[in-house]
């Protein structure tokens, strides 16, 4: 029982104490969000230019390798055994892109992008369908010439084959990138 005495004291003198006490009016405060860093639009649109500005379209090196209209390119120092192994399919497609229906600067920047994509991520085999040109005026595979000259101006391109017939045939081409 002294127990519950002393327990009803307690209160009595807590009660006491604050009887002239006000609750506070709850009051919220509000905690302004830090700003989020600031995108850097011009320096992403100037690296985007400098990818666009990295394929040029009158690159015509002295070696290219190209028999009749089939794509064939190799770069110097590199075994011929690349090219016969990347025509018969020895390297597994790990990433593609179509480029049907772009107009060539579209299409440029976005071979560019895509080959800086796949340097980042280690992707070694690659496949770009240009198209036969069946739709371009003159029938012409306007792309095609093109993406050639554009991937021989590439570093980090160590070869290129037109695809067997299952992978797109004349109308695409498998890369082999740097790993």
């Amino acid at each position: 029982m002294a127990d519950h005495d002393d327990k009803d004291e307690e209160n009595r003198l807590f009660l006491d104490a604050v009887k002239d006490v006000r609750p506070l009016k709850p009051s919220r405060l509000y905690h302004q969000a830090p700003n989020p860093k600031p995108i850097p639009k011009q320096f992403l649109r100037d690296e985007r230019q400098a990818l666009a500005d990295s394929l040029s379209d009158g690159y015509i090196p002295a070696h290219e390798l190209e028999s009749g209209e089939e794509l064939l390119y190799l770069r110097d120092g590199h075994s011929p055994d690349i090219l016969s192994k990347l025509r018969r399919g020895h390297w597994v497609v790990q990433a593609a892109i179509d480029l049907h229906g772009m107009v060539s600067d579209e299409a440029r920047l976005y071979v560019a992008e895509f080959l800086a994509h796949c340097k980042k991520r280690g992707i070694r085999c690659v496949r770009i369908i240009h198209g036969k040109g069946l739709s371009s005026r003159n029938r012409e595979p306007v792309l095609k010439h093109k993406l050639r000259n554009w991937l021989m101006q590439k570093d980090e391109v160590i070869a290129y084959a037109q695809a067997r017939q299952q992978d797109g045939g004349s109308g695409a081409v498998i890369v082999l990138l740097k790993a």
